[in-house]
């Protein structure tokens, strides 16, 4: 039993790439059941990632299809919607991130889904809402990222226009998709009903991005130009120091006056630019062109020890291979490694996130194309001789790792 909060909740995953899987990942690692439901090519991402051990298995796919089983489906075959609705009929959650035109196309939209299982979860992951000019518009994360003025921070805050480099629009709209997942599972709890959701990528990013820089837009008429000036002002980044960088944020004046005493400006507390949390904002460039001077004093690892006793939040300037040295992470247990029965010894993160009930008690190693078709096809009704037939007719594919064709 996977044990967990979730256990017993099965989810039929038709995702692919980052959005979905990352949302899917998130259930299955507190007990739901993930059925990774794949067509005859694959996840793209099982090849997106640059090298890997074995061909498509790269690095990304490891870490985002953990705790799931793949089944691979030719839906464009009726047989192979045949199989996909057994599975939906016995499932709580059907997950899917195309645009809702191919859903229809594949008679798969939420009232074909419901005739076969009323308290389905119906969960749609796309890039704009169906009630848009956009709505039939191809997306990805840097589709997002430049439309809902992600690229433009950058853009105002270093002069020209850049893309996060992480996909931040799919982990932000997946978050959101696990958030919905549960709301509509508790109200069918209460209700007994299923529910259909919509998650749109670009309506949830401008949510994102405009919540931090509407700024004195938000007033009818404007009290000011969008954009919040403290987080685009050159110096809101990390500090350096005698020998490296440092990440400071005082933001109290407790914090702050106990800054202006380390890097020996005491005299600054007095001052009517920097006396209050609003008169800081208001003045925001000098001080930070002070703050920075003063950060040259010292070494990062003496600032670090200072600011540890004065209580100012503070931490070391990480690179992404320092931060897989951080001595916290390694306290809190958070890399782990792992066998994998096919790529070997891979590095896994453990859940950050702690609670009393805890999370999966088993763990599934990310799986090959199909490494779970007939286990899965099996278990909703099919017999050996109807398998092999959708084997032959290229419905499915046997990708168990025993298997003479693996």
């Amino acid at each position: 039993m996977a044990g967990g909060p979730l256990e017993g909740i099965r989810i039929v995953d038709l995702t692919a790439v980052v959005v979905g899987p990352m949302a899917t990942q998130t259930l299955a690692d507190y007990g739901a059941e993930v059925i990774k439901v794949e067509t005859p090519a694959g996840d793209i991402l099982r090849d997106l990632n640059g090298r890997a051990v074995t061909p498509r298995m790269s690095s990304k796919f490891l870490h985002l299809n953990r705790n799931k089983r793949s089944l691979v489906l030719d839906l464009k075959q009726a047989a192979g919607r045949e199989a996909l609705l057994r599975l939906i009929a016995r499932a709580d959650v059907f997950l899917w991130n195309v645009r809702p035109s191919a859903m229809e196309r594949l008679k798969l939209s939420y009232d074909e889904v419901r005739a076969v299982n009323p308290r389905i979860i119906y969960c749609g992951m796309f890039g704009f809402g169906r009630g848009g000019r956009y709505r039939e518009k191809p997306a990805y994360d840097t589709i997002i990222q430049g439309g809902a003025g992600v690229a433009a921070l950058h853009h105002r805050a270093m002069g020209e226009p850049r893309y996060v480099p992480i996909v931040m629009a799919d982990r932000t709209s997946g978050a959101v998709a696990v958030q919905m997942i549960l709301l509509a599972l508790v109200n069918r709890h209460r209700t007994g009903e299923g529910a259909s959701i919509e998650i749109p990528m670009f309506e949830n990013m401008a949510k994102y991005v405009l919540e931090e820089h509407m700024y004195l837009k938000t007033f009818d008429p404007p009290l000011g130009p969008t954009g919040d000036p403290r987080l685009f002002d050159p110096g809101n980044k990390p500090v350096p120091t005698q020998d490296g960088w440092i990440s400071i944020s005082a933001n109290t004046n407790a914090q702050m006056f106990a800054l202006f005493d380390a890097i020996g400006r005491p005299e600054l507390k007095a001052d009517p630019r920097f006396c209050s949390v609003t008169a800081r904002f208001a003045n925001v460039t000098e001080l930070y062109v002070i703050r920075n001077a003063g950060l040259k004093q010292k070494t990062t690892r003496e600032w670090l020890e200072l600011f540890d006793a004065l209580d100012i939040p503070a931490l070391p300037y990480h690179t992404l291979d320092t931060l897989m040295e951080d001595p916290h992470l390694n306290d809190v247990g958070f890399f782990q490694k792992t066998e994998h029965p096919t790529e070997g010894k891979i590095v896994n993160m453990a859940l950050p996130n702690k609670t009393s009930f805890g999370g999966r008690k088993d763990f599934l190693p990310a799986p090959k194309i199909g490494q779970h078709s007939v286990e899965i096809l099996r278990e909703i009704g099919y017999d050996a001789a109807a398998i092999a037939a959708m084997i032959a007719s290229g419905i499915t594919i046997d990708g168990r790792l025993n298997s003479p064709d693996s």
